[in-house]
């Protein structure tokens, strides 16, 4: 009963944007909305990444241009699948930790974006990819469409 008291509180106090903070406080797993192509190889290996990572994830195999138009993530950000937590956009392959970042310090923010596909992000790693890894950079996107950088990774072993 107390924990439906205080879930109430937090929706009738504007706290509806605290709920995926709660609910990892509570231990219980986030709820991650992916929208991709039902025959993306790379797509399943990010949802198997979230996972391992304890988030609980929706999968609507419809392609996610619809979902990036929806959520406001800007074209030029584009990957190959889109996904929702609490309120923010996760376009790409946005790394597990960085989610759970964004969920912690909740900026006044579209999302997060890992334009493209690059080797060694979450589900464009490992073997498969001869271990690689690219920089890349996990984009914090504003409201008006302009970016920061919010993680920056940097290669791990050269290319031959």
């Amino acid at each position: 009963m107390k924990r439906r008291q205080a879930l109430g509180s937090l929706l009738s106090a504007g706290g509806l944007l605290a709920i995926p903070a709660v609910l990892q406080a509570q231990g219980q797993a986030v709820l991650v909305e992916v929208w991709k192509s039902p025959t993306c190889g790379c797509c399943k290996d990010w949802i198997t990444h979230l996972e391992a990572n304890g988030f609980r994830v929706k999968v609507n195999d419809v392609g996610n241009t619809g979902a990036r138009a929806r959520l406001k993530v800007p074209m030029k950000l584009g990957s190959c699948h889109t996904a929702l937590v609490g309120r923010y956009a996760i376009e790409g392959h946005v790394p597990a930790a960085d989610i759970r970042r964004l969920l912690k310090e909740r900026p006044d923010a579209i999302g997060l974006a890992v334009p493209g596909m690059p080797v060694g992000s979450p589900g464009m790693d490992g073997p498969a990819f001869d271990n690689l890894q690219d920089p890349y950079d996990v984009l914090l996107i504003a409201h008006d469409g302009s970016t920061q950088i919010f993680n920056s990774y940097f290669k791990q072993k050269e290319r031959s």
